[in-house]
């Protein structure tokens, strides 16, 4: 048994990256090997652009993120754009033909961009392949990196939605998370992020080093005062190779915790806000359209260091992830071929994959997508499913399959039954 948990087993203190690695341990795939997946049409497909710099690496992060050297955050702008480009342009002939629904700026820290780098990279994005008229296109930004002028220019190159890693209100907490931001500065933001955003996400944690939970409520007022389309709420956990992993911090017990994602949740469920995935929330129509890509097992392209992507065939399906620092990823770009692993992802372990990401869905999934983006039949996972249907994890019927409460409080359980060696 791996344990309850109340977030999730890949949650994060940021609102979208596939760079991250469950808990709950995942299936090894054979290396370009035969797979025995089919696909008689392929899903949507995203673009994820990975920026790998920081002003300052936070203790709790596990990102592949690295600090700029110097006061003024310099980074190599233009060789870094150069060499997105190029890892995009080696990526088309595995998804020529398809349209690009979503992309999405992680990182890192995008908004040390400048908005000529966004317009050059997007406009190489259009230049190269078709990107829907309505795609969603969103860049995280870091509020102690916020300019005015910059999200205009943001903007103007085509960002339509914006997420701000505010994280807390309280400067308390702030600092003994190591944010470059205070609360003033996270306020501004948001208003300078409404100011030419309509559609605007806000990452927000909790359990926080000696965080009641009265402080966990007053972070999510804070935020409700802006109005945001689409809140985050992450439970702070301490991953590996981290600062914090080392150094432990005094969080709060369990109870706490789960008082405090109990109250948050039914905070924002009478604020009209729909809590449909393990730490999304969202006003009606302002899911983040990306982010489900991900969890409902589309297709996306990852570009930039460390960047993972997941692309289908209709015989087989590849995992592919970057050189992860940036200097090496810079060259073996320009050298053509920024890859450092390509996977087969083979039916034996494709269920898992699929599970990992759909029953994070608090509505869960039409029963019928499980067959079109995994490329196996239902039935190849019927034993999981019955046995989580038996331990109260799961409700399934012919047309739907969702978490219940239980499955979703214990979701590191329920996935584990999707393993390859799990006995069920």
């Amino acid at each position: 048994m791996i344990g309850a948990v109340l977030s999730s087993p890949v949650a994060t203190a940021r609102e979208s990256s596939p760079l991250t690695t469950p808990s709950v341990p995942a299936p090894r795939a054979s290396r370009l090997t035969q797979s025995a997946v089919r696909f008689t049409a392929l899903p949507p497909l995203s673009l994820y652009i990975h920026i790998p710099w920081c002003m300052k690496k936070c203790p709790y992060c596990d990102f592949n993120s690295h600090a700029v050297r110097g006061a003024r955050g310099d980074i190599p702008e233009r060789e870094y754009v150069a060499a997105l480009i190029a890892d995009f342009e080696q990526t088309l002939p595995r998804v020529w033909g398809r349209r690009i629904h979503s992309v999405f700026f992680g990182g890192g820290t995008p908004s040390l961009l400048s908005g000529g780098a966004v317009d050059e990279i997007l406009a190489a994005v259009r230049a190269r392949m078709p990107l829907a008229p309505d795609a969603e296109i969103t860049l995280e930004a870091n509020p102690g990196t916020v300019e005015a002028q910059r999200f205009h220019d943001y903007r103007a190159a085509g960002v339509n939605r914006l997420s701000l890693g505010i994280q807390s209100f309280n400067p308390r907490h702030l600092k003994a998370l190591g944010r470059i931001h205070d609360d003033t500065e996270a306020r501004r933001a948001i208003e300078v992020a409404r100011s030419h955003f309509d559609n605007f996400n806000l990452d927000l944690m909790y359990g926080l080093p000696d965080q009641t939970v009265d402080e966990a409520l007053a972070d999510i007022d804070a935020a409700l005062a802006f109005a945001p389309p689409h809140l985050s709420a992450y439970h702070l956990t301490l991953e590996p190779n981290t600062y914090f992993h080392r150094y432990p911090p005094t969080l709060p017990d369990d109870d706490s915790t789960a008082d405090m994602q109990q109250q948050i949740e039914a905070v924002l469920a009478g604020r009209g806000y729909d809590h449909y995935e393990t730490s999304a929330f969202a006003k009606p129509g302002a899911q983040c359209r990306h982010n489900l890509n991900y969890w409902l097992f589309g297709d996306y392209i990852g570009i930039g260091a460390g960047a993972h992507g997941k692309i289908s065939a209709p015989d087989r399906l590849l995992r592919e992830a970057r050189y992860r620092q940036p200097a090496q990823f810079m060259d073996k770009a320009a050298a053509g071929n920024a890859v450092q692993v390509a996977d087969e992802i083979g039916a034996a372990d494709v269920g898992f994959e699929f599970m990992m990401n759909a029953l994070r869905l608090n509505g869960g999934f039409d029963a019928r997508l499980f067959a079109e983006r995994a490329g196996v039949p239902l039935t190849a996972v019927l034993k999981p499913l019955q046995a989580a249907e038996q331990r109260g994890f799961i409700t399934r019927d012919p047309l739907r399959i969702a978490p219940t409460p239980l499955g979703r409080r214990f979701l590191n359980d329920l996935l584990q039954l999707f393993l390859p060696a799990a006995k069920v």
